[in-house]
Protein backbone atom coordinates (compact mmCIF):
# COMPACT_ATOMS: atom_id res chain seq x y z
CA UNK A 1 0.00 0.00 0.00
CA UNK A 2 1.66 3.12 -1.64
CA UNK A 3 1.09 6.65 -1.24
CA UNK A 4 1.28 7.69 -5.17
CA UNK A 5 0.50 11.27 -4.85
CA UNK A 6 1.79 13.63 -2.35
CA UNK A 7 1.30 17.48 -2.04
CA UNK A 8 3.50 19.58 0.53
CA UNK A 9 2.39 23.27 1.20
CA UNK A 10 5.67 25.57 1.32
CA UNK A 11 6.85 28.93 2.28
CA UNK A 12 10.24 30.69 2.93
CA UNK A 13 10.81 30.07 6.22
CA UNK A 14 12.37 27.08 8.10
CA UNK A 15 9.62 25.15 9.53
CA UNK A 16 8.58 25.04 5.25
CA UNK A 17 12.08 23.68 4.26
CA UNK A 18 11.71 21.35 6.91
CA UNK A 19 7.90 19.98 5.77
CA UNK A 20 10.29 19.90 2.11
CA UNK A 21 12.61 17.32 3.00
CA UNK A 22 9.86 15.51 5.37
CA UNK A 23 7.57 14.84 2.32
CA UNK A 24 10.52 14.34 -0.32
CA UNK A 25 11.77 11.52 1.84
CA UNK A 26 7.95 10.15 1.96
CA UNK A 27 7.60 10.71 -1.74
CA UNK A 28 10.91 8.70 -2.25
CA UNK A 29 9.96 5.82 0.17
CA UNK A 30 6.44 5.46 -1.58
CA UNK A 31 7.76 6.37 -5.12
CA UNK A 32 5.00 9.09 -5.34
CA UNK A 33 4.61 12.24 -7.46
CA UNK A 34 5.39 15.32 -4.93
CA UNK A 35 3.59 18.63 -5.85
CA UNK A 36 5.01 21.60 -3.98
CA UNK A 37 2.59 24.80 -3.52
CA UNK A 38 3.05 28.11 -2.64
CA UNK A 39 0.81 30.42 -2.46
CA UNK A 40 0.88 34.14 -2.24
CA UNK A 41 -1.72 35.82 0.54
CA UNK A 42 -1.59 39.21 0.44
CA UNK A 43 -3.04 40.05 4.27
CA UNK A 44 -4.41 43.32 3.49
CA UNK A 45 -3.81 46.22 6.16
CA UNK A 46 -5.76 48.98 7.53
CA UNK A 47 -4.67 52.48 6.08
CA UNK A 48 -6.25 55.53 7.29
CA UNK A 49 -6.09 58.54 5.27
CA UNK A 50 -8.66 61.94 5.19
CA UNK A 51 -7.01 63.18 1.97
CA UNK A 52 -8.02 60.47 -0.41
CA UNK A 53 -4.33 59.49 -0.50
CA UNK A 54 -4.89 56.24 1.42
CA UNK A 55 -5.38 53.96 -1.54
CA UNK A 56 -2.59 54.74 -3.58
CA UNK A 57 -0.44 54.32 -0.89
CA UNK A 58 -2.28 51.05 -0.27
CA UNK A 59 -2.08 50.32 -3.86
CA UNK A 60 1.65 50.55 -3.80
CA UNK A 61 1.77 48.83 -0.55
CA UNK A 62 0.07 45.58 -1.70
CA UNK A 63 2.71 45.76 -5.00
CA UNK A 64 5.24 45.42 -3.21
CA UNK A 65 4.01 43.13 -0.56
CA UNK A 66 3.79 40.45 -3.70
CA UNK A 67 6.79 41.78 -5.01
CA UNK A 68 8.35 40.96 -2.43
CA UNK A 69 6.15 37.13 -1.95
CA UNK A 70 6.97 36.45 -5.57
CA UNK A 71 10.79 36.71 -4.87
CA UNK A 72 10.34 34.67 -1.71
CA UNK A 73 8.41 32.13 -3.88
CA UNK A 74 11.50 32.00 -6.43
CA UNK A 75 14.06 31.30 -3.79
CA UNK A 76 11.78 28.53 -2.48
CA UNK A 77 10.84 26.89 -5.58
CA UNK A 78 14.79 26.92 -7.11
CA UNK A 79 15.16 24.74 -3.59
CA UNK A 80 11.80 22.69 -4.48
CA UNK A 81 13.32 21.75 -8.06
CA UNK A 82 17.14 20.76 -6.52
CA UNK A 83 15.36 18.48 -3.53
CA UNK A 84 13.69 16.51 -6.90
CA UNK A 85 16.77 16.45 -8.70
CA UNK A 86 19.02 15.26 -5.73
CA UNK A 87 16.29 12.85 -4.38
CA UNK A 88 15.70 11.46 -7.94
CA UNK A 89 12.12 12.76 -7.92
CA UNK A 90 9.25 13.22 -9.88
CA UNK A 91 7.63 16.32 -9.02
CA UNK A 92 5.91 19.50 -9.50
CA UNK A 93 6.13 23.17 -8.62
CA UNK A 94 2.64 25.08 -8.16
CA UNK A 95 2.10 28.77 -7.46
CA UNK A 96 -1.16 30.36 -7.01
CA UNK A 97 -2.21 33.50 -5.17
CA UNK A 98 -5.42 34.08 -3.28
CA UNK A 99 -6.83 33.49 0.36
CA UNK A 100 -4.23 30.23 1.45
CA UNK A 101 -6.91 28.15 3.44
CA UNK A 102 -8.95 27.70 0.45
CA UNK A 103 -6.32 27.36 -2.29
CA UNK A 104 -4.42 24.61 -0.36
CA UNK A 105 -7.88 22.90 0.23
CA UNK A 106 -8.99 23.03 -3.51
CA UNK A 107 -5.40 21.43 -4.39
CA UNK A 108 -5.16 19.06 -1.45
CA UNK A 109 -8.54 16.90 -3.07
CA UNK A 110 -6.55 15.89 -5.73
CA UNK A 111 -3.75 13.88 -3.73
CA UNK A 112 -3.10 11.30 -1.53
CA UNK A 113 -1.80 12.97 1.47
CA UNK A 114 -1.61 16.52 2.18
CA UNK A 115 2.03 17.81 3.98
CA UNK A 116 1.09 20.97 5.87
CA UNK A 117 2.74 23.06 8.95
CA UNK A 118 1.68 23.49 12.24
CA UNK A 119 0.87 27.55 13.05
CA UNK A 120 3.84 28.86 15.02
CA UNK A 121 2.42 31.48 17.25
CA UNK A 122 5.57 33.40 17.10
CA UNK A 123 5.67 33.44 14.01
CA UNK A 124 5.18 36.89 11.70
CA UNK A 125 3.37 34.80 9.30
CA UNK A 126 0.45 33.81 10.47
CA UNK A 127 -2.25 31.61 8.94
CA UNK A 128 -1.15 27.98 9.21
CA UNK A 129 -4.24 27.52 12.16
CA UNK A 130 -6.62 28.33 9.26
CA UNK A 131 -5.33 26.53 6.40
CA UNK A 132 -4.81 23.40 8.67
CA UNK A 133 -8.60 23.53 9.56
CA UNK A 134 -9.50 23.90 6.27
CA UNK A 135 -7.90 21.23 4.80
CA UNK A 136 -8.79 19.37 7.14
CA UNK A 137 -12.35 19.57 7.25
CA UNK A 138 -12.87 20.56 3.73
CA UNK A 139 -10.65 18.75 1.48
CA UNK A 140 -11.69 15.18 1.99
CA UNK A 141 -8.22 13.96 2.29
CA UNK A 142 -5.91 12.80 4.90
CA UNK A 143 -3.76 15.76 6.29
CA UNK A 144 -0.37 15.56 7.91
CA UNK A 145 0.85 18.13 10.03
CA UNK A 146 4.34 18.94 10.51
CA UNK A 147 5.11 20.60 13.81
CA UNK A 148 6.62 24.07 13.97
CA UNK A 149 9.23 23.16 16.31
CA UNK A 150 11.25 20.18 16.74
CA UNK A 151 13.71 17.41 14.56
CA UNK A 152 11.98 15.16 12.77
CA UNK A 153 14.66 12.01 11.28
CA UNK A 154 12.39 9.50 11.30
CA UNK A 155 8.52 9.36 9.80
CA UNK A 156 5.90 6.58 11.18
CA UNK A 157 8.52 3.82 12.59
CA UNK A 158 7.30 4.16 16.11
CA UNK A 159 2.80 5.33 15.72
CA UNK A 160 0.97 5.92 18.46
CA UNK A 161 -2.60 5.83 17.60
CA UNK A 162 -5.39 7.69 20.62
CA UNK A 163 -8.36 5.53 19.83
CA UNK A 164 -11.47 6.46 21.23
CA UNK A 165 -13.84 3.54 18.91
CA UNK A 166 -15.14 6.65 16.72
CA UNK A 167 -15.99 7.06 13.19
CA UNK A 168 -13.72 9.52 12.57
CA UNK A 169 -10.21 7.71 14.74
CA UNK A 170 -11.77 4.94 12.38
CA UNK A 171 -11.14 7.41 9.21
CA UNK A 172 -7.92 8.67 10.48
CA UNK A 173 -6.80 4.73 10.63
CA UNK A 174 -7.81 3.67 7.30
CA UNK A 175 -6.06 7.12 5.56
CA UNK A 176 -2.76 6.51 7.78
CA UNK A 177 -2.55 3.30 6.32
CA UNK A 178 -0.02 3.74 3.80
CA UNK A 179 1.99 4.85 6.85
CA UNK A 180 1.27 2.27 9.67
CA UNK A 181 1.73 -0.68 7.46
CA UNK A 182 5.78 0.32 7.14
CA UNK A 183 5.99 0.91 10.92
CA UNK A 184 8.07 -0.99 13.10
CA UNK A 185 5.46 -0.83 15.93
CA UNK A 186 2.45 0.67 16.49
CA UNK A 187 0.44 0.96 19.71
CA UNK A 188 -3.05 1.86 19.88
CA UNK A 189 -3.66 3.80 23.27
CA UNK A 190 -7.36 4.01 24.38
CA UNK A 191 -7.88 6.76 27.05
CA UNK A 192 -11.16 6.54 29.49
CA UNK A 193 -12.72 3.56 26.99
CA UNK A 194 -15.82 2.23 27.35
CA UNK A 195 -16.79 -1.35 26.90
CA UNK A 196 -19.82 -2.64 25.45
CA UNK A 197 -21.09 -3.04 21.78
CA UNK A 198 -21.78 1.08 21.46
CA UNK A 199 -18.38 1.82 22.91
CA UNK A 200 -15.13 -0.34 22.39
CA UNK A 201 -16.06 -3.42 22.25
CA UNK A 202 -15.17 -6.57 25.49
CA UNK A 203 -11.60 -5.35 25.04
CA UNK A 204 -10.92 -1.49 24.17
CA UNK A 205 -8.47 -1.63 21.60
CA UNK A 206 -8.87 -5.19 20.69
CA UNK A 207 -10.82 -5.23 17.46
CA UNK A 208 -8.62 -2.06 15.63
CA UNK A 209 -5.49 -3.93 16.81
CA UNK A 210 -6.59 -7.16 14.79
CA UNK A 211 -7.34 -4.94 11.86
CA UNK A 212 -4.31 -3.81 11.76
CA UNK A 213 -2.36 -6.74 12.70
CA UNK A 214 -3.74 -8.20 9.22
CA UNK A 215 -2.27 -5.08 7.64
CA UNK A 216 1.01 -7.03 9.35
CA UNK A 217 1.74 -4.15 11.55
CA UNK A 218 3.38 -5.12 15.56
CA UNK A 219 0.56 -3.38 17.69
CA UNK A 220 -0.06 -3.28 21.13
CA UNK A 221 -2.69 -2.23 22.92
CA UNK A 222 -2.72 -0.23 25.95
CA UNK A 223 -5.45 1.67 28.35
CA UNK A 224 -5.30 4.41 30.52
CA UNK A 225 -7.32 7.07 32.70
CA UNK A 226 -6.56 10.30 32.30
CA UNK A 227 -7.62 11.22 35.64
CA UNK A 228 -7.84 15.36 36.55
CA UNK A 229 -5.59 15.54 32.76
CA UNK A 230 -7.38 16.19 29.81
CA UNK A 231 -7.64 12.79 27.28
CA UNK A 232 -5.24 15.36 24.78
CA UNK A 233 -2.71 15.56 27.32
CA UNK A 234 -2.47 12.12 27.97
CA UNK A 235 -1.81 11.05 24.34
CA UNK A 236 0.75 14.00 24.31
CA UNK A 237 2.77 12.51 27.66
CA UNK A 238 2.42 8.94 25.98
CA UNK A 239 3.77 10.24 22.62
CA UNK A 240 7.17 11.84 24.57
CA UNK A 241 7.67 8.81 26.50
CA UNK A 242 7.46 6.11 23.85
CA UNK A 243 9.15 8.29 21.80
CA UNK A 244 6.36 8.30 18.71
CA UNK A 245 7.27 9.71 15.34
CA UNK A 246 3.56 9.28 13.71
Amino acid sequence: MRLRDILVHLDATGPGRTRMALAADLARRHEAHLTGLFVVDIALPVIAAGDGGGAAALAELIDRMREDALAAAATVEAAFREQLRRDGLAGEWRLAEGAAPALVTVHARYADLAVLGQEDPDSDQPGGGAIVEAVLFSSGRPVLVVPYAGRFETLGRRVLIGWNASGEAARAVSDALPLIAAAETATVLAVNPRPGLDGHGEEPGADIARHLARHGVTVRVEHTASGELAEADVLLNRAAELPADL
